[in-house]
């Protein structure tokens, strides 16, 4: 760890979650799972892993309502482009192929050209979305919305999306500025950086249950920020949506800096790639893993896309009320299932617009309606004028917190969470960069901040990634 540079490792911007997905309504959470009109506030989720695999146990006569606040607009814009990857359909693009795409776009600093159209794609396609909220206060899909983010907001987030989607003419080299971050962040250890990729890796990540994450796979992404290779191609498209600005001070004046602020040390591999429902997938072979991180993230991401696409399909209901059973089957059939699909050509991908420009004017998204799912985004500074508006009162059966936002929890939390609530607040686990003793004491505060807040902690609690806590009775 460099002194002085506690959280340089993990960046200023939080682009996936250090933790893995997480069903918040499941008996891991509540003490009996709630059913009917769910409500689940997410605060600095980062990623949408929790919502994606909270859907994954939903009942038919569930409907769940995600209320998402970041503390940017560009992790906003993030999030909404990854919900869209996740909500297109199987005739514009195979199940196979949309989880290859998604890991590229959620993982890696440089993308193939073909994943840079579709990042493009959907840019335009959001933008024009959010601009029609701008006239009219309504959202233009079912599951997303962002009609409640103020004005100016929805302004910025239509900003990025023109930005990822026309690039400056002369973009900073990624590979650059990811070299920039990581000799800012080693210090006089840059030379060594091969032994402290090893030593973070072998010492703190395979120590705290992450073996499966292979030496080659996360020693390249130290080095050059490239986590999913699962296509043979060339990966030296920057990835916009990973790009954010942020502002220093030099000789007096504020100076913008457009670059990679991201983290750089944990790796996108916790999100989707460090646990398994299949244990065959953590199986070892002379004492190593025969699965990578790559493979396991690969497998449970096209599980969740699976989910979605059969979700209110009354045929799987009818046998089995619980949705969640298809994400149970053999997850490398599934892979090998898809394999045998065959993706539409590329000229059958992103038709909508140039086949159909009249329709173009609706600005509707041509994604997968979810039965009984919306997602909606609240303002950065929303979160504590949430208690003042009665609508939000009492309201939310489980309030999930990231480690980077619990500044912002107080005796408030209360009065919005609903009688058995839970609260879910990531650890800091796998913030690398600190101490055990600093861990530790991250915990204990957690646990402080919680019983202000009127939250017991959760008898049979086993996880040192999250805290778990159930709003007291009155």
């Amino acid at each position: 760890m460099s002194a002085g540079r506690t959280v340089e490792g993990a960046g200023c911007v939080t682009w996936w979650g250090f933790g893995p997905a997480r069903d918040l309504l499941s008996s891991n959470t509540h003490r009996v799972r709630p059913h009917g009109e769910l409500n689940i506030l997410l605060v600095g989720s980062a990623d949408p892993r929790h919502i994606l695999k909270t859907i994954t146990g939903l009942t038919d006569n569930d409907t769940l309502h995600v209320w998402v606040i970041e503390n940017s607009m560009e992790v906003v814009a993030r999030q909404l482009l990854l919900l869209y990857l996740s909500l297109l359909t199987p005739e514009n693009m195979s199940l196979h192929k949309k989880t290859e795409v998604f890991l590229e776009v959620f993982g890696n600093s440089e993308i193939r050209k073909e994943t840079e159209e579709t990042l493009k794609h959907a840019a335009a396609q959001l933008s024009l979305s959010i601009t029609n909220t701008l006239s009219s206060d309504s959202h233009s899909h079912p599951c997303l919305d962002t009609s409640l983010l103020k004005f100016k907001e929805r302004d910025e987030v239509v900003r990025i999306f023109k930005l990822w989607e026309r690039p400056p003419s002369v973009p900073a080299s990624v590979r650059k500025v990811w070299d920039a971050r990581v000799r800012q962040h080693l210090g006089t250890r840059y030379d060594s950086r091969q032994g402290c990729f090893d030593w973070d890796l072998t010492m703190k990540l395979h120590q705290s249950d992450c073996g499966v994450i292979s030496k080659h796979q996360y020693v390249k992404w130290r080095e050059s920020g490239v986590a999913f290779e699962m296509r043979e191609g060339l990966y030296q498209t920057a990835n916009q949506s990973l790009l954010s600005t942020r502002v220093f001070s030099h000789r007096g004046d504020r100076v913008a800096v457009r670059g990679y602020w991201g983290d750089i040390v944990s790796s996108p591999y916790l999100s989707f790639g460090i646990e398994a429902e299949n244990k065959d997938l953590l199986k070892k072979h002379n004492n190593q893993h025969v699965k990578t991180a790559q493979d396991i993230s690969e497998v449970n991401v096209l599980a969740l896309f699976e989910c979605l696409s059969t979700r209110g399909s009354t045929l799987l209901n009818k046998y089995d009320p619980k949705r969640s059973s298809c994400c149970c089957q053999s997850t490398d059939s599934l892979i090998t299932d898809e394999k045998r699909q065959k993706d539409p050509p590329a000229s059958q991908t992103h038709t909508e617009t140039e086949q159909h420009p009249a329709e173009q004017q609706r600005h509707d998204l041509d994604l997968m309606n979810v039965n009984g799912v919306k997602v909606s985004f609240l303002s950065p500074d929303s979160f504590n004028k949430l208690p003042l508006k009665n609508k939000y009162r009492n309201l939310f059966n489980t309030i999930f917190c990231s480690a980077s936002m619990i500044h912002q929890l107080d005796s408030s939390l209360r009065e919005i969470a609903a009688p058995d609530a839970a609260l879910v607040i990531e650890l800091a686990k796998y913030l690398l960069d600190l101490s055990k003793e600093q861990v530790s004491g991250f915990a204990d505060r957690v646990k402080e901040i919680a019983k202000e807040s009127g939250f017991t902690e959760t008898h049979n609690q086993s996880s040192d990634i999250y805290a778990v806590f159930t709003r007291e009775k009155d």
